[in-house]
């Protein structure tokens, strides 16, 4: 059977590819932005791209096709499909008919830390022999690939809140019936197709009436949000996460107490009982949190904490998640896929801990240079641009780019910092002032949740060029 995917190179899309290759599909796809890291995994497993959406990317006459959900009327792929009347689907719902409703589904919600979180979870699972499956919206580093069906009824997914195609506009996590369902945290994004945080909460109670009475439901247990949408209704266990000095932390099922100021060692209790410190590779209080889900999460499925822990030591983040891209003249280049106000600050003070934390021991005082791409629909219609300049707090030095189909100016941004900042509508121009800037010890942020122009390795190049003088 011949499949193809419209939207192919989406982090979702590309992981669904992977897994209808492994159940021995044909598998071909196009998309109109085809880039690393997910075009390159693609490729490795033999996978065809195609530039663009063109009508002569369907013939021969693929047998279904899996059409993403940045699809819409209008575009003559789509319009090809509907025209000659192929058979077609949205990629969820796919995914449900074909791998999801035989499995033990471990779903990973939330505004932040989704992707993180569901790779700690199937290195965790995979570690202590349970060789899930898994469909993560990023390549894994312990995996080295973003999903695969597995060998055994476990299955961890990230679950996304945004819609799942043009002819369904349901959240993608609708379809997934999970039986353990994390909900990490829950803010207002994803403008384009939310009015408000209300319409996004009503997405999430019609998950948890998906979950059955025999599931698990973990969640921040300070998170507002989520407990309105738990006050909806609930037919199903809950546990709830937290820090150890938290007010009302007896009551918390898990909890973490933090060793070190940049996380990198914290205890984790359960049920007033110590089950072992967590020591990684990793850092900031977000992903000291997502861990403690990660671990709870397992739990539920036959892991033991302490076991958790441990293979949690040997956990690798996913690509683009605080990668270090290179390192020239003592300056690091770091990629993030921060997108959103909250991410970016938790980002920039999880890092800001890690840099004072070194030089404690190190005569280096290095600062960090945020570089900032708002490229996200909900970042181009300028509904955060109000949190940003807060969200930056934590940078010596702040540089923004312009993107193109953005309503609003990214100089506003600038205006409202407290430090050093610049904005620029030229990629050269702005790698240039970077460069400029950056003197050894500094660490340099990119935030994007895009390509943004091949940067890291630009500004890697223009680096070492800058050190030969």
């Amino acid at each position: 059977m011949h499949i193809h995917i419209l939207g192919i190179c989406g982090t979702f899309m590309g992981g669904l590819a992977v897994i209808a290759k492994q159940l021995g599909y044909k598998v071909t796809g196009s998309d109109a932005n085809v880039y690393p890291p997910m075009s390159t995994q693609l490729q490795e497993l033999g996978i065809e791209l195609m530039q663009g959406y063109k009508a002569e990317h369907l013939q021969p006459q693929p047998d279904l096709v899996i059409i993403g959900n940045a699809m819409s009327r209008g575009n003559e792929a789509v319009e090809t499909v509907l025209n000659k009347n192929i058979p077609y689907i949205s990629g969820p719902q796919w995914l449900l008919e074909h791998v999801l409703k035989d499995k033990w589904v471990l779903a990973v919600s939330g505004t932040h830390g989704k992707t993180t979180t569901t790779s700690m979870l199937s290195w965790v699972l995979d570690d202590n022999g349970m060789k899930p499956g898994f469909l993560i919206g990023g390549i894994a580093n312990n995996f080295g690939i973003s999903a695969r069906l597995g060998d055994s009824i476990f299955f961890c997914i990230e679950a996304d809140e945004y819609d799942s195609a043009f002819f369904d506009k349901r959240s993608k996590f609708v379809h997934y019936r999970p039986r353990t369902l994390i909900m990490n945290n829950l803010e207002f994004d994803h403008a384009d197709i939310f009015a408000d945080l209300a319409a996004i909460q009503k997405q999430f109670h019609h998950l948890i009436r998906t979950v059955p009475g025999n599931g698990l439901v973990l969640y921040p247990h300070k998170e507002n949000a989520i407990q309105d949408v738990i006050d909806q209704g609930c037919w199903t266990e809950t546990q709830t996460t937290g820090f150890s000095h938290e007010q009302g932390s007896h009551q918390v099922a898990w909890q973490l107490h933090q060793h070190s100021a940049d996380f990198s060692q914290f205890d984790v209790i359960h049920n007033g009982e110590y089950q072992g410190t967590v020591k990684w590779t990793l850092m900031g209080e977000h992903n000291a949190n997502n861990a403690l889900m990660a671990i709870a999460a397992a739990k539920h499925v036959g892991v033991r904490p302490s076991d958790a822990i441990d293979s949690l030591a040997r956990f690798e983040n996913v690509k683009r998640r605080m990668e270090l891209k290179g390192e020239v003249n003592g300056i690091r280049v770091i990629d993030d896929f921060a997108h959103h106000p909250t991410a970016i600050q938790t980002t920039l003070k999880g890092l800001k801990s890690a840099i004072e934390m070194a030089s404690e021991v190190s005569s280096a005082q290095g600062r960090i240079i945020a570089v900032l791409e708002p490229r996200s629909a909900t970042m181009k219609l300028g509904v955060h641009k109000q949190e940003l300049a807060n969200s930056l707090q934590a940078a010596d030095h702040v540089f923004l780019f312009q993107p193109e189909n953005i309503n609003w100016s990214v100089s506003e941004v600038c205006d409202a910092c407290q430090q050093p900042a610049a904005a620029y509508g030229n990629l050269a121009d702005l790698i240039s002032a970077v460069v400029s800037e950056a003197k050894p010890s500094d660490t340099i942020l990119i935030m994007s949740n895009g390509g943004f122009g091949g940067i890291h390795q630009k500004l890697l190049d223009a680096l070492a060029v800058s050190a030969d003088y």
